[in-house]
């Protein structure tokens, strides 16, 4: 998946296009992600403990992996996702490390741990 929990992305088509928000959940089996204010679908919930007067609910509902493309830090735009390998400092010396970046700035999308 080219998107991980906590990213920020945009919906790129369907109903909510050109809606931002972050990644609540992935489903890589699926592939598709949960994402926060998008593809808002209403719920009936029948009475229970938790909620004796029962009623409808409004929820995030999941959407397609395809229909979203995260955010550039840098320029706030939608980009496409490449990798590189970068070389980090551990204790035994240094380990090849694979990280996200984005295409249009370069800038990396994942941050990268050093020991």
């Amino acid at each position: 998946m080219h998107v991980k929990k906590g990213d920020k992305v945009m919906v790129i088509t369907g109903k909510d296009k050109g809606k931002t928000g972050t990644i609540l959940a992935a489903f890589p089996k699926k592939d598709r992600v949960l994402v926060e204010g998008v593809n808002i679908v209403k719920k009936h919930s029948k009475p229970s403990q938790e909620n004796p007067q029962g009623g409808i609910n409004s929820q995030e509902a999941s959407i397609h992996i395809s229909n979203v493309m995260i955010i550039d830090p840098k320029t706030n735009e939608p980009t496409r996702i490449g990798y590189k390998k970068v070389q980090v400092k551990t204790k035994d010396g240094e380990k090849s490390v694979s990280v996200r970046v984005a295409k249009k700035s370069g800038e990396l999308l994942d941050k990268v741990k050093t020991v």
